[in-house]
């Protein structure tokens, strides 16, 4: 359940929750001490056609100072960012309401809470009420959906926040340089993949979550600390113990989607420029990360060393 907070569009996800929902989420944390971040970066080539692929965190705490040394470098000498998906603007409100409608609501049917496993209730309960919300504040909400309105409010208030996020910082120095931005994905295909998944997969995140709830901050620190240090094979040996929780989701929300986003590097490499990729960090660690999936196309993904 973490690794898919972490590492998939959840900033998306969570910037859309119901308002009633958003409203209690923490405001943003006061600006912290810079402290030093290189993440691991890779690049693909060959004679005209150069691709960056970097790992981002989805939401950050504030004062890291990542988008620098490498890492701005090769943004510096990209023409386009390609992001998991082009982030929305106010414009897009009304659509994005619909898709949330559509993937996230269910007004019919028993509840959320009555569709949760009977031992789990009194403990759903309890999270919700130390968030400020009602027990049935949820109820009509899929259960993917709930677990992502949930983080919106947890991850603020342990200094989370998707504004301090890899994807915000890299669209705001795109549009500032006139940089092309592009997804890999629409916002409506994101949600489906969610909301595509069983109900067993997608009830086993809510009690993941909910059975976690007091390791959240320690997990999401780790991982983040591994982020920082560049050490990819370290933080998917650390988040290998969440995909045994939904084999399932593991297959759609991760190898599903590399084994696509390979492909989608492949084609761009049979046209010449240079591009700063930027997915979410679990994609690119473990065994079947988009680099995995990139060697038996031959193409090799080198690590940038800095």
């Amino acid at each position: 359940m973490l690794r898919t907070l972490l590492n998939t569009g959840v900033a998306l996800t969570l910037a859309y929750c119901p308002p009633a929902i958003a409203q209690q989420a923490a405001p943003a944390a006061p600006a912290a001490a810079t402290q030093d971040a290189d993440p691991a970066l890779w690049v693909v080539k060959d004679e005209d056609t150069t691709i960056y692929l970097f790992g981002t965190v989805h939401a950050l705490k504030p004062g890291l100072s990542w988008f620098d040394e490498a890492v701005k470098s090769a943004f510096d000498k990209s023409d386009e960012l390609v992001l998991e998906i082009v982030m929305p603007g106010p414009e897009d409100a009304q659509k994005l309401q619909q898709i949330v409608m559509e993937k996230g609501v269910n007004m019919t049917g028993p509840s959320l809470t009555e569709k949760l496993p009977a031992e789990k209730r009194a403990a759903y309960a309890e999270m919700l009420k130390e968030l400020g919300l009602p027990a049935e504040a949820l109820d009509r909400l899929d259960p993917w959906f709930a677990s992502m309105s949930i983080m919106q409010i947890m991850m603020p208030k342990i200094g989370f926040s998707p504004e301090n996020g890899a994807e915000a910082t890299l669209t705001a120095a795109a549009k500032s340089a006139s940089k092309p931005i592009s997804g890999v994905e629409t916002v409506e295909q994101q949600f489906g993949f969610f909301d595509g998944m069983s109900e067993k997969a997608q009830m086993d995140m809510l009690v993941g979550l909910i059975d976690e709830r007091n390791k959240t901050q320690e997990v999401l620190e780790q991982m983040l600390a591994l982020w920082k240090a560049g050490k990819p094979d370290e933080l998917a040996a650390l988040i290998e113990q969440f995909d045994a929780e939904s084999p399932e989701m593991h297959k759609v929300i991760f190898a599903d989607r590399n084994a696509r986003w390979a492909d989608w590097i492949k084609g761009r490499m049979a046209k010449p420029g240079t591009v700063f990729m930027a997915v979410g960090a679990g994609h690119l660690a473990g065994d079947d990360s988009v680099q995995a999936m990139l060697k038996p196309m031959k193409i090799e993904a080198t690590r940038i060393a800095y």
